[in-house]
């Protein structure tokens, strides 16, 4: 059985896109994969015609009988994944070839770990880097305070760490099943971001994050709220206010802002978490 398995749902994909994202996951240095992509658009038969163009014997093209969505393929994709750990590629975004290498060097380093990510370029500008927590702390309460920081496209997950708990990407809050994912697997597992970028994000007038932008950010609200009522205490840290009370007098926590960054400081001085914007 294969170490990792790359997972990629199509759906109408971009063809230089997917041949750009194809190339970048077979020139990989680690080589103990499968890849399997499928393709949500049956209809659409150059994207098998793509797929089967490359000679490679570790890529395994399925499709679905009729178009099922993002959240429900990714979990037809895990129901045929092999590998120990698997690897979410979106089908338009391009990951760099030592990719799968540092994070299953991650993952085996750290098995109390089951979901590393990295940051990423946005469309090759190697000036727009992204600037996501590290840390499993600080990713977990971003994760409840500001929202997604860890970028599914990216991210490799210990796939016992789904199957022991029940977990999986659920359709209802598509187009942010993603962030439901990472906020279900906060009291599960730890997280770790890599600081170097390993992936190149596509942003274009054709991906869902641009075309699903205001139903995103209503999902993401009612994803965040869910959380506040599981802990309580982060509605205020997510709050305009510059002081957390406690019984409404005496203040514990303090936030300060730097640059584009939040410290929140127990009593006014002990470093206590950090968001990071």
């Amino acid at each position: 059985m294969p170490k990792v398995s790359v997972l990629t749902p199509m759906y109408n994909s971009t063809p230089q896109y997917l041949k750009d994202h194809i190339e970048s996951i077979l020139k990989q240095t680690f080589k103990d994969f499968e890849y399997i992509l499928l393709n949500d658009s049956p209809d659409n038969k150059e994207l098998e015609k793509i797929v089967k163009s490359y000679n490679d014997n570790r890529i395994i093209y399925i499709e679905n009988p009729k178009n099922l969505g993002i959240a429900a393929s990714r979990n037809v994709l895990l129901e045929k994944a092999q590998g120990e750990y698997i690897a979410m590629c979106d089908h338009d975004d391009v990951s760099y070839p030592d990719r799968l290498e540092k994070e299953v060097a991650y993952l085996d380093a750290h098995p109390e770990t089951g979901v590393v990510s990295s940051n990423f370029i946005v469309n090759f500008n190697k000036r727009d880097i992204s600037n996501y927590p590290l840390n499993s702390y600080d990713i977990k309460t971003n994760l409840i305070v500001r929202g997604c920081v860890v970028l599914h496209t990216a991210s490799m997950i210990r796939k016992s760490v789904l199957i022991k708990n029940n977990i999986s990407w659920e359709p209802e809050y598509e187009p942010s099943d993603d962030y439901r994912l990472w906020t279900r697997l906060i009291d599960k597992t730890e997280f770790c971001n890599i600081k170097e970028p390993l992936v190149v994000y596509r942003v274009h007038s054709n991906n869902t994050t641009s075309n699903t932008i205001d139903k995103m950010k209503n999902m993401e609200t009612r994803i965040k709220n869910e959380l506040y009522s599981i802990y309580p205490y982060t509605a205020q840290l997510s709050s305009n206010s510059s002081c957390i009370k406690l019984f409404g007098i005496l203040p514990i926590i303090k936030k300060k802002a730097y640059g584009n960054n939040i410290k929140y400081l127990l009593f006014g001085f002990i470093p206590l978490l950090k968001i990071i914007k």
